[in-house]
């Protein structure tokens, strides 16, 4: 397990309101940043003290998965129910916001489902080229600490998992809604036999808070052009740099 305790469990409160309170950073909480121009990513760290460590921060995500430099095997178990869509756009993303207690497990810790979002391109890179689409699901355990399961998406056939999501992605606004009759397949979102990248990481958005559990599935899933189009047309180019390593353990895929 690559952790820093004593700084997980002093950063859990910070890193459960920034994620769970409004998705990764609601629009309208805090000071305004964007993917571009002054207020784009290399200029984050200075737009408010709170967002330091998005300048200075040593652990910071996403990083190049070509910089995996450990192997070891990484094992989750997912225990994630269907789910009713409730889809908000907060101005950076479109995520849809999970209470049916859908869980994952590693290593013997529990974490609970809170939220899914999206980013085109993919944030994290393999030898600087990204996929097509990234989802994160943001889960919290009882102690605060969060585990983030990335998952990439390249171009072909429909998802069937995530239609109602890409069909509503058009119309939902900054309010989380319900939408009648639509529902989301967790499980179905990501591989049958998933490997993993995993790493120890930080929020990809401001403020950027650190000891985050990376849990990147290896094997891309599929969106249709038509999908990932509707996506990007929600919220634009939504991806953070890949960030320097900075000699942190990387654990690849055991295949």
């Amino acid at each position: 397990m690559i952790q820093n305790k004593p700084f997980l469990f002093a950063a859990a409160a910070l890193l459960t309101a920034s994620v769970i309170s409004g998705g990764v950073m609601a629009s309208g909480s805090g000071p305004h940043w964007t993917y571009e121009g002054h207020e784009g990513p290399a200029n984050w760290g200075e737009l408010s003290p709170e967002f330091a460590a998005c300048g200075a921060g040593k652990m910071q995500s996403p990083v190049d998965l070509a910089d995996a430099n450990a192997d070891g095997q990484v094992t989750v178990d997912f225990n994630y129910s269907p789910a009713e869509l409730e889809i908000l756009n907060n101005g950076h993303t479109v995520q849809f916001n999970v209470a049916n207690g859908s869980t994952m497990t590693s290593e013997g810790k529990t974490y609970t489902l809170a939220q899914v979002h999206f980013h085109t391109p993919s944030e994290h890179p393999i030898s600087g080229k990204p996929f097509a689409m990234e989802a994160h699901f943001v889960h919290k355990a009882e102690d605060g600490q969060l585990a983030v399961v990335g998952v990439f998406f390249n171009e072909g056939a429909s998802n069937a998992a995530l239609k109602d999501v890409f069909t509503n992605a058009g119309t939902a606004t900054a309010h989380e809604a319900k939408v009648a009759g639509a529902s989301v397949d967790l499980r179905g979102v990501i591989p049958a036999s998933p490997t993993f990248y995993r790493y120890m990481g930080s929020l990809t958005t401001p403020p950027c808070s650190e000891g985050v559990n990376w849990f990147v599935v290896k094997e891309p899933v599929e969106a249709s052009a038509a999908e990932i189009a509707a996506m990007t047309k929600a919220f634009g180019h939504n991806a953070r740099p890949a960030q320097n390593a900075n000699a942190r353990k990387i654990m690849k895929p055991a295949n």
